[in-house]
């Protein structure tokens, strides 16, 4: 499954590693290390908007304009459609 982070990026649901709610004003000590240990190259800015969220990935870090609130929502609805999808335990396919 696939997630919308804002404007046209989309990534797979599977290469979240953390989806970190960002208040530029109020934000942990231990999230502005981190971010300021990202190399420049493998941080994506989605656009000019201000950014609520903090994607983390094996690839990249990204600074989404949607909140984490929501990302985590549709990450969660995804989820379950995944599971709603397998077959349940001791059920057979015929």
């Amino acid at each position: 499954m696939f997630l919308h982070l804002g404007g046209d990026t989309v990534i797979r649901s599977k290469d979240v590693i953390a989806i970190l709610n960002y208040d530029g004003n109020e934000s942990s000590t231990y999230t502005e290390e981190f971010l300021a240990q990202a190399v420049t190259e493998y941080v994506s800015h989605i656009n000019d908007e201000a950014t609520k969220a903090i994607v983390v990935t094996n690839d990249k870090v990204y600074y989404s304009p949607i909140s984490s609130m929501t990302l985590m929502r549709r990450s969660l609805t995804e989820l379950e459609a995944l599971q709603d999808d397998e077959p349940s335990e001791g059920s057979t396919n015929t």
